[in-house]
């Protein structure tokens, strides 16, 4: 193979024209996978300009680029997914039937190890390396929002029902009820940071938006504009005033559900959910195929998705002592987090002592949401 590696500075107009029409036709040719807006060419770029070590390799063939795979790496050979921590879609955009040998890949691109944990499927040369394989559930919309709405009614007839009435009784109670698309006022983005930033410390999770490279990140994607990309602020208005909103990424395809929030004043009306149905019907009417909610099992996402797609975590690596250094420190914290979030016996407690780690940091009480709520703001990572 015909390997390069370049910094983001370095990609020509050429190859990042090429990079975008794999992901605009990866529907076409059996791949509809490879349209996530975290494995376009925009999100390595904006990651690029936030954090060191950002390169992208590319594999030519007959001097024609074949597949584009971005990565970080440190100056001893650890390579992490573009983003890892944020990006819930990582691997190798490439052009129909191309193969690859990962040992070859990586030894190109002055890798010993690749991590991963958001690992597209269809990338056998990586998920030879994969540790575990999980749900990540979408929202399929190519058939028009009323085509979904059948479908959620006729398999959650009572989460449907009080979803919508909770949408009725908030316009009862406080007014107009307005949703806006692609809310382009960045303070709207501003309170929905702040909200975001208060759930994560409310539930003892780690704040990241107390990062400045990710606030960084998110500010550059919601400027950013491209005909096939774009950084997607959605808001529910309630008599003038945001009340739930969500930034995602978007391509022609597919919808990223990223950072949903909304202000806890309002938990009763379940505004999370009701933005996400909102946001369903609006990415329905600009063609997108489907809304992308994230790895993980929560029962919101359960009871609003259509299916479910696969992702994987893991590392593939040479045999170089890096590599081995690398897996033997990381292995055992992944796997205890991931023994802890599929056994309930293990999570709840978990669960319980996170919240009343956040009570005592916050000062504050801490806001309990039941399960069967299906209340998006509580449960959302």
């Amino acid at each position: 193979m015909d390997i390069s590696v370049y910094r983001p500075g370095e990609l020509r107009a050429a190859d990042r024209a090429a990079w975008t029409a794999l992901q605009s036709k990866a529907h076409l040719n059996g791949s509809p996978e490879l349209s996530n807006p975290f494995l376009s060419p925009e999100f390595a770029l904006a990651v690029g300009r936030t954090r060191r070590g950002v390169r992208i390799a590319i594999v030519r063939e007959d001097g024609e680029p074949a597949a584009f795979f971005p990565f970080q790496r440190t100056a001893a050979g650890v390579g992490r997914a573009v983003g890892l921590g944020v990006s819930d879609c990582q691997g190798m955009v490439h052009r129909p039937g191309f193969t690859w040998d990962a040992s070859e890949v990586l030894r190109a691109s002055g890798l010993a190890v690749w991590e991963f944990d958001h690992l597209v499927e269809g990338q056998a040369p990586f998920e030879a390396g994969a540790s575990g394989t999980f749900p990540s559930p979408v929202l399929d919309v190519d058939q028009g929002y009323e085509a979904y709405m059948r479908q959620l009614r006729a398999r959650s007839p009572k989460f449907t029902r009080t979803t919508l009435a909770k949408e009725r009784r908030l316009g009862r109670d406080t007014g107009e009820v307005r949703y806006v698309h692609d809310e382009r006022d960045p303070a709207v983005l501003q309170t929905l940071m702040s909200w975001k930033s208060a759930q994560y410390r409310r539930t003892g999770r780690s704040d990241r938006f107390a990062h400045a490279w990710i606030n960084q990140l998110v500010q550059q994607l919601f400027h950013t504009r491209a005909e096939r990309f774009g950084g997607i602020l959605s808001v529910l208005y309630a008599d003038g005033r945001p009340i739930a909103a969500h930034f995602g990424l978007r391509t022609d395809r597919v919808l990223a559900c990223w950072f949903p929030a909304y202000d806890p004043a309002f938990a009763k009306y379940s505004p999370g959910l009701v933005l996400h149905l909102r946001m369903a019907g609006a990415a329905a009417a600009d063609g997108i195929a489907h809304l992308d909610l994230g790895r993980g099992q929560k029962e919101y996402k359960d009871s609003l998705k259509t299916r479910d797609l696969y992702v994987s975590e893991g590392w593939v690596t040479r045999r170089h002592p890096v590599a081995f250094g690398h897996r033997a420190h990381r292995a055992p914290v992944r796997a205890l987090r991931n023994a802890v979030l599929s056994r309930p016996e293990l999570f709840e407690p978990a669960d319980r002592i996170l919240k009343r780690m956040g009570k005592i940091r916050s000062g504050g009480r801490v806001s309990t949401i039941s399960a069967k709520t299906g209340d998006t703001s509580q449960v959302l990572p």
